[in-house]
């Protein structure tokens, strides 16, 4: 008998393609209409109208569209691509590395509960302001916590990529790409997002320490009790002195981590001290530019070296970018047709007689659920913003409270993703078995989901606009 294939998801860019097609499509099928606008151009949402007639966008004309729509995306595509390439060139000066060795092996011999507690702050803030999947590999180092702790492999993960996607989910700095898509001025709102990532970071350690608590006390609590882990049994298999090593932190490598950060405190500062706005892309562009070439100088890179870090960041980065394009795409085809304002106007029927409150609760509660099937934040931006926007607009939610609203969502359910590498590949190194780790880990999305919604609550009644 022939062995069924396991479903897999097809690549991003036939999805997209997919997502095209569908959109020319909807330009057949969806009555075309249009909302009122006032003087300014906003859309007045209550004020709509079907046109009687179909404007439709064929296949052919989609394609022709692509480069209106490259164009039209063409300044966030390059902060995109060179802001990648600046992370690139930091990672490859082996700063973040020595950073992890250095801190992890000054606290390999303090207080369990300390210890727990300063791996997740650290995995946490590595997530929230340089978080790629490259953070898998600090999994190894969560591994020997847990056998020296005598805590099993879920705990491992818990210092390592549980705290390190919570703050990649919650961080300031990882929602730049989302605000550049809504018009809204990159990095706005900072120390708001800032607050919010720590009260999650804090939530996230007491569930940790409550499950360690629980273990020590009967480790026949543990979810992988069943799996043959046993706190008295010693396991040789990871050696501590060959992951954990005493890395002295120079001063080469502690000026680069401090490059790396202040580069987002210079753009955050260049439009809270009232720097032009219409030249914030232009600023952050140079200020990438000029904080990468003094990570590579005083990282001790070689001009040779420094230029192919950049390249490697910036081809890394590159379909990403071009993804970004087709998502403006997408966005030509349904304005073209004539059917976005229709599509807008269904969806936000059922949330414009309840308060703005409640209707941005609801964005959140959508992105939440697509989340797990577009695990890529940038890809996810990219696809859903053309649509999100002038909901938005149509329910009179500031752009800012919508990119929180976006991020709450986009956030947690990462940790229950079947199609995240990040975190599939997390739970196969620590040897996890996902159903497992689904079972520990859901219940806690499930109350991080809805804390996300109180804290889009409060923003949204008490009239928060992103200034700071």
């Amino acid at each position: 008998m022939e062995k069924k294939k396991a479903f897999k998801m097809p690549h991003l860019l036939w999805i997209m393609f997919g997502i095209i097609l569908l959109s020319c499509l909807a330009t057949y099928l969806i009555p075309a209409g249009k909302f009122a606008t006032d003087a300014n151009g906003s859309i007045i949402g209550t004020e709509f109208s079907y046109l009687g007639t179909q404007t439709p966008v064929s296949p052919w004309d989609a394609l022709m569209l692509m480069k209106s729509g490259l164009n039209g995306a063409a300044t966030i595509m390059f902060v995109v691509m060179i802001s990648g390439a600046t992370i690139s060139v930091v990672l490859d000066t082996g700063a973040i590395d020595d950073l992890m060795n250095w801190a992890v092996y000054k606290m390999k011999d303090k207080g369990s509960n300390l210890l727990i507690i300063l791996m997740m702050v650290l995995m946490a803030y590595l997530g929230g302001f340089g978080g790629t999947d490259a953070l898998i590999a600090v999994v190894p180092i969560g591994i020997v916590f847990a056998k020296k702790l005598k805590l099993d492999p879920i705990c491992a993960l818990g210092v390592t990529t549980f705290a390190a996607l919570v703050g990649f989910g919650t961080g300031p700095a990882q929602q730049a790409t989302t605000q550049m898509l809504m018009g809204v001025t990159p990095y706005s709102g900072f120390f708001t997002r800032l607050l919010i990532m720590n009260f999650f970071l804090l939530v996230a350690v007491v569930m940790v320490l409550r499950y360690v608590k629980k273990i020590r006390k009967n480790p026949k609590a543990s979810l992988m009790y069943s799996e043959g882990w046993d706190p008295e049994k010693e396991d040789n298999d990871v050696k501590e002195d060959e992951v954990l090593k005493d890395v002295h932190l120079s001063w080469r490598k502690i000026a680069v981590i401090i490059l790396f950060i202040a580069q987002y405190i210079v753009i955050v500062m260049y439009n809270l001290l009232g720097g032009d706005s219409s030249l914030t892309f232009d600023f952050m562009i140079a200020v990438m530019i000029v904080t990468m070439i003094l990570v590579g100088i005083v990282g001790g890179m070689s001009a040779d070296q420094l230029g192919n870090s950049f390249a490697k960041g910036l081809a890394s980065m590159a379909f990403v970018a071009f993804v970004i394009g087709m998502a403006k795409v997408i966005s030509l085809i349904l304005t073209n047709g004539n059917v976005i304002h229709t599509i807008v106007y269904v969806l936000t029927q059922p949330l414009m007689g309840l308060p703005k409150s409640f209707s941005s609760v609801g964005l959140t509660l959508i992105v939440s659920l697509i989340n797990p099937i577009i695990p890529s934040a940038t890809s996810k931006a990219a696809i859903l913003v053309p649509i999100m926007k002038p909901v938005a607009e149509a329910l009179g939610l500031q752009p800012n409270l919508t990119v929180v609203a976006y991020q709450m969502g986009d956030s947690f359910t990462n940790l229950i993703s079947p199609l995240l590498g990040w975190m599939i590949g997390s739970c196969a190194m620590a040897n996890v078995p996902y159903s497992k780790w689904l079972k520990w880990v859901f219940p806690k999305v499930m109350l991080f989901i809805l804390l996300a919604c109180i804290i889009i609550f409060i923003l949204t009644t008490s009239g928060w606009t992103g200034v700071i």
